[in-house]
């Protein structure tokens, strides 16, 4: 039997919802393993001047507890 926790992270990009997804993930694993999956909760981006500037995505990211 195992134990999963969520931790919810806020992660940006200048290109892309999917980069700034990968962006997070791939700096959350760099601290916690056995990451298993995340549902995205949230999507926005940053509008400066009429532009699209950044996209940021907020996620909840789960992890097995050993």
């Amino acid at each position: 039997m195992s134990v999963a926790k969520t931790s919810e992270i806020t992660a940006s990009s200048s290109k892309s919802f999917e980069d700034a997804m990968r962006h997070g993930i791939s700096k959350m694993s760099e601290t916690v393993d056995n990451i298993e999956g995340a549902w995205v909760k949230e999507q926005k981006v940053v509008v400066k001047n009429g532009e699209v500037t950044a996209y940021r995505v907020t996620m909840k990211v789960t992890f097995i507890v050993k």
